[in-house]
């Protein structure tokens, strides 16, 4: 794939023929990336501030962790509690990975904060007009789960941990009779799934840089050894970057078409998926705003 089919461009179209078809529901799609996500946070702050409104939210790992607060209208809540965390050991780190199983801490990290330390407005989030939908990965079978979502609380913050469980450093997370891990493991850009819930315009906001290719996943053999058990998810696994790669695909054509706005960064985000530096998270969470502020001009 070349630089140029790659870019993904900011459709004139659809900024021109936004709200002149009430019948129209416009959704925002968010993918994972962990730590990579804050440049998600910071978009979707600037939407709230600019009073940018869409029907629809559907989140993958990071995406569906952050995405909650655009429902919520909680601005900043994000990079907050990350900040504030970042050096703890109860939130995440090997400490967490090697006395828990989650690099992320399960209780603390995804139950603790949300209703001791940061509070998240679940009484806002339910009231919202705004439908949520998340993505996960059924281990048994390697297809997406999705998981459209009205309840707050602990129901919420399950599913979040869910689809925020990464591969090899997280435990399966059991919900419903089944098990879950990363959804972005099968569905990385969930356009397609929200075209096809009837929200025909979609803002896509990516955590890759423009021109990125995703390459096959190197430790692949890990993985084979780790997950044995689960053929069907590894085969998602080793597949994921041509899934990955063909999902930009379909976006940058629908951006072509004028059906979607994607808001992505210009290069590499200044941080790792699992950086603890708050100075770093600070600054990707920037870019997100900066970007945001220029796609929304």
């Amino acid at each position: 794939m070349s630089q140029q089919q790659n870019q993904l461009p900011i459709a004139p179209s659809f900024k021109r023929g936004w709200g002149e078809a009430p019948r129209d529901r416009t959704g925002l799609v968010l993918e994972g990336g962990a730590l990579r996500g804050l440049f998600s946070a910071g978009v979707m702050d600037v939407m709230l501030e600019l009073g940018i409104e869409v029907q629809g939210v559907v989140g993958v790992s990071a995406g569906a962790a952050f995405g909650v607060n655009y429902v919520s209208r909680q601005s900043g809540r994000a990079l907050r509690y990350n900040q504030r965390f970042a050096g703890d050991r109860r939130y995440c780190g090997l400490w967490s990975l090697l006395t828990t199983g989650d690099y992320f801490n399960a209780e603390f990290a995804f139950h603790t904060v949300p209703r001791e330390y940061d509070l998240f407005d679940n009484e806002a989030f339910e009231s919202s007009p705004v439908d949520y939908h998340i993505v996960t990965t059924d281990v048994l079978t390697g297809k997406p789960h999705y998981r459209p979502i009205k309840q707050g609380g602990e129901v919420l913050y399950e599913w979040i941990r869910a689809s925020s469980s990464m591969p090899m450093v997280s435990r399966i997370v059991e919900l419903d009779g089944m098990k879950l891990l990363d959804g972005g493991i099968s569905d990385s850009i969930p356009l397609r799934y929200m075209e096809c819930q009837g929200y025909d315009r979609n803002i896509v906001v990516l955590t890759q840089p423009v021109g990125f290719v995703k390459k096959p996943n190197p430790l692949m053999w890990l993985a084979r050894i780790m997950l044995r058990r689960y053929p069907a998810l590894l085969n998602a696994m080793a597949r994921r970057h041509e899934m990955y790669n063909e999902e930009l695909e379909y976006v940058a054509r629908r951006a072509r078409d004028g059906a979607a706005i994607v808001i992505q960064p210009d290069e590499p985000l200044p941080i790792s998926r699992l950086s603890s530096d708050p100075a770093k998270m600070q600054a990707t969470y920037d870019l997100g705003v900066a970007a945001a502020r220029r796609a929304f001009a």
